[in-house]
């Protein structure tokens, strides 16, 4: 809900008055950005969105961090930022690269074995590109359209799983120096 609401610019209630207000649908106020694909895990998250504002993303960011900071904070009595560091950005540069984010994104919850199947993690888009589930936060058609259908993707994900997870295990026994 906080990722739709904040991708919206202009006039509309606080975040947290929306619902006193009624008012769930923002489609009719300028977007800063688009959100393509998602990814929530218990300690990160994956974005992969279009900029359509000047300094959006940032804005963007900004607005979802902050909101999720305050709620969680008072939710658990807390004070403090949650989060460490800076965002980080990946400029996408062609179509090919955005294919594979975008996989990349959706793979998430496969790879660190949250699920066995995709399309039962809930806090990802990959159920709105499949079609299983739609929903209204997403702007999938820059990567559905270089698919015949729904079945073409979720092949291209699923068949990259493993290696991807081959990889992973991969990643943690490299040592890194700084």
């Amino acid at each position: 809900k906080t990722l739709y609401y904040y991708q919206f610019t202009g006039p509309k209630p606080p975040f947290s008055d929306r619902n006193r207000f009624k008012i769930n649908d923002f489609s009719h106020n300028p977007k800063v950005v688009e959100v393509i694909c998602y990814c929530l895990m218990p300690n990160h998250f994956h974005l992969l969105v279009r900029q359509l504002q000047d300094n959006g993303i940032s804005e963007f960011i900004g607005k979802v961090l902050n909101s999720y900071t305050k709620y969680f904070n008072t939710k658990h009595t807390r004070v403090g930022p949650l989060f460490q560091g800076v965002f980080k950005t990946v400029l996408i540069e062609d179509e090919i690269q955005l294919l594979h984010v975008s996989r990349y994104i959706h793979l998430n919850p496969y790879v660190s074995e949250l699920v066995q199947e995709l399309k039962l993690y809930p806090y990802s888009s990959y159920q709105h590109f499949i079609d299983v589930d739609h929903d209204q936060l997403c702007v999938a058609d820059s990567v559905l359209n270089n698919f015949k259908n729904s079945n073409d993707y979720k092949d291209f994900v699923g068949g990259h799983g493993d290696y991807a997870k081959e990889l992973e295990i991969m990643k943690h026994l490299l040592l890194e120096e700084e």
